[in-house]
């Protein structure tokens, strides 16, 4: 059987579970985190087992046996099956995060049973490869497109991934950072372009750096998905179960970067506000705003997504380079947003801008581009960015989840376009072309979202576009509209509030 048939296999077998769970009450998302301990606890198993290099996975202390999980049933299993999970939880390595805070959502003990014993106890998992771990992606995929569950706001489309990664080409001595790492798909995807492009020439210090997840860094606000970038990780070769932590739990935002990355690769949330939930005192939870007052900010925000784009700029070492998914009105707001752009153009090299087309996102109503910058040493005298490039790869492109999605070919002629060995070289074309650091700072609030292209579904009804792509870009359209007058309407309230601020104080 072909990799490709047997990949099928697996993730068909392993799917085929999740209609039997969902009619339990679990989501698809929770599914695949169910089956990220199971599949954990089943590898251990038979590295330790290996006849001929067995390997002591566990750490003293916890007593952990796949065997007894897989011959108990009934309320015992369920009882046993827990307490694993709580022992492991408390350990402050990979093997940690991945079981860290670990519920079992499976509340039918004859499922469970029929889980360990039927799916995962069936499969050699230890010895798959890049098989098994491409097996994990493709549910993490599947699972993404379970709009209910909302697991599309962690998950990258993976042909974008691909192309962001081609052109920012890193490298062995790279430390690769991703503040906002959802399920891990950009570490992953640098960890393989590391390995295509130098597994032969890398030194053994740089293939155990790769190895064991220091080349890498991901942080993830939501336990249950740092558990599934950990799980995606892992299974293809990157960290080590009793190693530090690939990806660190905690707000990215909260402080000020204690370690400075060569290549940022980000797709930070796409919420306006950064909010913490708080009970009061008669029990009812209630929603704050959040305005991280940094050192190293340029502004004071609760736009989650400047924060995001200031946190970035100051993570990056001199030298560094970054390619960041940013929505559209990052591009246009107006205030700290002008204030933000001002400062970037003027102390970064924003050389490229790669404007995304409606449709290639599995969470709906986005308008996204990928702005890609350089950070220099300080130069006061005269700005960094001299060009910035627009690649417009939205008008005229028309995407759907399913009937249509992005593939990797269609970002080839971006990727040939950015030039990355020399970006000197780069050549206009139609839907690449630059504008000078004067003629984006002359633009009304140096507003970046720039388009020259007409549509030509705007300009011809016979256009061949199927009328279930057109409905689906309306959509899209008013939903992004929507999102887009709810920033005014923030940015609004957020003056309003500084301006009373400004009245008390003046008293």
């Amino acid at each position: 059987m072909s990799n490709h048939a047997e990949l099928r296999r697996l993730v068909d077998k392993l799917w085929s579970y999740c209609d039997v769970l969902r009619d339990a009450g679990v989501a698809a998302i929770e599914y695949v985190e169910q089956l990220s301990f199971l599949l954990f606890l089943k590898m251990a198993d038979e590295r330790e087992k290996n006849p001929s290099n067995p390997k002591k996975v566990f750490p003293p202390g916890p007593d952990v046996s796949w065997d007894r999980l897989a011959n108990l049933s009934g309320d015992a299993l369920e009882v046993e099956y827990q307490r694993v999970l709580r022992e492991l939880g408390k350990e402050p390595t990979n093997l940690g995060v991945i079981f860290r805070k670990a519920q079992n959502r499976i509340q039918e003990p004859a499922l469970l049973r029929k889980l360990i014993r039927d799916l995962i106890g069936t499969e050699t998992w230890s010895v798959g490869g890049d098989l098994n771990g491409d097996a994990y992606e493709a549910l993490l995929q599947r699972s993404a497109s379970d709009v209910k569950s909302g697991a599309g706001q962690y998950f990258t489309p993976r042909p974008l991934i691909h192309a962001m990664v081609e052109v920012m080409r890193p490298v062995p001595a790279d430390l690769i950072i991703d503040p906002a790492c959802g399920t891990g798909g950009f570490l992953l995807s640098a960890v393989e372009y590391i390995e295509r492009h130098f597994g032969t020439g890398m030194t053994p210090d740089q293939r155990e750096n790769l190895s064991s997840g220091q080349l890498v860094r991901g942080v993830e606000l939501v336990v249950s998905t740092a558990r599934l970038a950990t799980m995606n990780l892992f299974l293809h070769g990157v960290g080590r179960e009793n190693g530090e932590p690939v990806i660190d739990v905690r707000d990215a935002l909260s402080g000020v970067p204690s370690t400075r990355a060569t290549l940022v690769l980000a797709n930070p949330p796409f919420g306006k506000k950064s909010s913490i939930t708080v009970t009061d005192d008669e029990g009812r939870a209630e929603r704050e705003d959040v305005s991280y007052s940094r050192p190293d900010f340029w502004v004071t925000t609760t736009n989650k997504q400047l924060n995001f784009l200031q946190h970035i700029a100051s993570l990056m070492a001199v030298g560094g380079r970054a390619a960041v998914v940013v929505p559209d009105n990052v591009l246009f707001e107006g205030g700290v947003g002008e204030t933000i752009r001002r400062r970037l153009l003027k102390e970064y090299d924003v050389h490229t801008l790669l404007r995304l087309p409606t449709g290639i996102f599995c969470a709906g109503g986005v308008k996204a581009n990928v702005l890609f910058f350089d950070r220099k040493r300080a130069r006061p005298e005269k700005p960094w960015t001299e060009k910035l490039w627009v690649y417009d790869f939205r008008v005229g492109e028309h995407f759907t989840m399913k009937q249509n999605p992005l593939r990797e070919e269609h970002l080839a002629d971006f990727i040939a376009s950015f030039a990355a060995e020399d970006r000197a070289q780069r050549e206009e074309s139609e839907r690449f072309t630059s504008f000078g650091y004067e003629e984006l700072l002359a633009r009304d609030k140096v507003n970046l979202d720039i388009t020259w292209l007409k549509d030509p579904a705007l300009e011809s009804a016979d256009d061949g576009v199927p009328p279930e792509i057109i409905a689906q870009e309306i959509v899209e359209d008013l939903r992004a509209a929507l999102a887009e007058f709810a920033a005014v309407a923030d940015a609004l309230a957020a003056r309003a509030v500084e301006r009373n601020d400004a009245e008390r104080d003046s008293v």
